[in-house]
């Protein structure tokens, strides 16, 4: 039987079905143009003058500008983007680094939201508007832990932005950044949240917003915004091995910039709370030690002396579950809540201590500008057997635990034979303070506390390495 042919009605029908879905895939993407027009304005290039001698080095070593030809068109983009920097001067002759970076205003009388780092040591802060106008600004004060600064210029009616909050932000949300890379003025790049609440090594009290958008050098303190045009948070930072954008970028909380910018206005400083433990992560082996479903909360490895948690009944292995009502996933979550909260006020919090939880309420203090600094001990040489986890410790006078900070405990770590501490991690110089839950006392205590412990469970222990204290899971042999 002959077929016969789909009309063309039919057919254009057809093919609208099959394309409908991509066009409404490309419909979708989000459109910039009117956030960039209203909300451009309000941000600045920053440009810094520092006076410094030309001995020093004016770049990371081996970041100098390349040896070019004097003709190569190459030579005067470096010059224009990284400055004088790399070229021949006469030794201990006074020359003008400039920094660039961004900022945004936040008030119409002048205020300006940008990076510390931006203007730090600056001998002189230029602020330029996407209409070419220029202003000197002063510093009204600058938060190194947050990297946030808070610069004013001697101006009426500005545009300024209008302030979000970070608080509701997605993963997958479309975000846009606006800023001077590599000196190119009021630069738009987009992409979404890859993530929220990142902790950096360099700071535990900015839970930092995660983004692809592509972030380079001079986009430092520019604002990130949300499809509303509001700002959610400042640019800080970008992970990268080439100096360059390579997909992971961290701005801060708007949030978290703007109760630091109100502190600097008021105060011209920044006080946080402080709870005066040092805590770490729990892992899947330490939370089969505490007998816990899963790895949640933050472990306290050390209480600082004379610090608020000092007299509040908390101790080394407790586990923060809770703090204030919010439920602490992993210890990087714990510092942000702490360091918002009120100084001198009390807080509760929810610890989990050999199976059972219990809340301990405590006063927050203040977070000191400097940390603790301790001393180690310099035990002398008693060789000893090594144990059943395969130690070999030496017992430590009181003068080394008064040093320490150790207390009445501890015994140091002479030699690290193969076993299950190595497998846990535990290294030669190491001070082991605790197994189980106990103190150890001794190097025949601890011996006696081992030989006690039934074989294949896994424990945990807690040793001081150098001025910090960690937990490690110690598995022991079935014999």
């Amino acid at each position: 039987m002959k077929k016969s042919p789909l009309p063309m009605a039919g057919l254009v029908a057809s093919l609208l079905l099959i394309l409908a879905p991509l066009h409404l895939s490309a419909g979708a993407l989000p459109e910039f143009t009117t956030l960039v027009d209203k909300a451009g304005p309000a941000v600045v290039n920053i440009s810094t003058r520092q006076s410094q001698s030309a001995s020093s080095p004016a770049m990371p070593p081996g970041h100098g500008l390349p040896d070019l030809p004097e003709d190569s068109p190459l030579r005067d983009f470096f010059r224009r983007f990284f400055g004088e920097q790399g070229e021949d001067m006469m030794p201990d002759e006074d020359i003008q680094s400039r920094s660039l970076g961004s900022g945004f205003f936040i008030s119409n009388d002048g205020y300006v939201m940008t990076n510390a780092h931006v203007v730090d040591g600056a001998d002189e802060i230029i602020v330029r508007t996407n209409d070419r106008r220029e202003f000197v600004a002063t510093v009204i004060g600058a938060d190194k832990r947050s990297d946030i600064a808070l610069i004013k210029v001697d101006a009426t009616a500005l545009p300024t932005v209008k302030i979000g909050s970070a608080k509701d932000l997605k993963v997958g949300e479309w975000v846009l950044a606006i800023g001077s890379p590599f000196g190119f003025d009021h630069s738009a790049t987009a992409g979404i949240v890859s993530a929220k609440g990142r902790s950096l090594p360099t700071e535990n009290y900015v839970p930092f917003i995660q983004t692809d958008v592509a972030i380079n050098p001079g986009n430092s303190g520019g604002p990130l915004f949300n499809l509303e045009g509001e700002v959610i948070g400042v640019n800080s930072q970008i992970y990268s091995r080439t100096g360059g954008f390579m997909g992971l970028s961290f701005a801060i909380p708007i949030d978290v910039a703007m109760d630091v910018a109100d502190q600097l206005k008021r105060s011209g400083r920044v006080t946080r709370g402080w709870l005066g433990v040092l805590i770490q992560d729990v892992t899947r082996d330490l939370a089969e030690t505490f007998k816990m479903p899963q790895p949640v909360g933050a472990l306290v490895a050390q209480i600082v002396p004379d610090g608020p948690a000092a007299t509040s009944g908390l101790l080394p292995g407790d586990v923060i579950l809770d703090f204030n009502g919010t439920p602490i996933l992993e210890s990087s979550a714990l510092p942000p809540l702490v360091g918002i909260h009120p100084v001198g006020k009390p807080a509760k919090v929810t610890v989990l201590r050999r199976g059972q939880t219990r809340v301990i309420e405590l006063m927050i203090g203040e977070l000191p500008e400097d940390g603790q600094e301790g001393r180690k001990g310099e035990p002398q040489e008693q060789p000893n057997k090594a144990n059943r986890i395969g130690l070999v410790v030496e017992d430590l006078s009181d003068e080394d635990r008064e040093q320490l900070g150790a207390g009445k405990a501890g015994v140091f770590v002479a030699k690290v034979e193969k076993g299950p501490a190595e497998r846990a991690g535990i290294r030669v110089g190491d001070i082991l303070l605790m197994i189980d839950n106990k103190d150890v006392e001794s190097a025949a205590r601890l011996r006696e506390m081992l030989d006690a412990i039934e074989p294949g469970r896994s424990i945990a222990a807690l040793i001081q390495r150098n001025e910090g204290r960690i937990f490690v899971a110690v598995r022991i042999p079935k014999d």
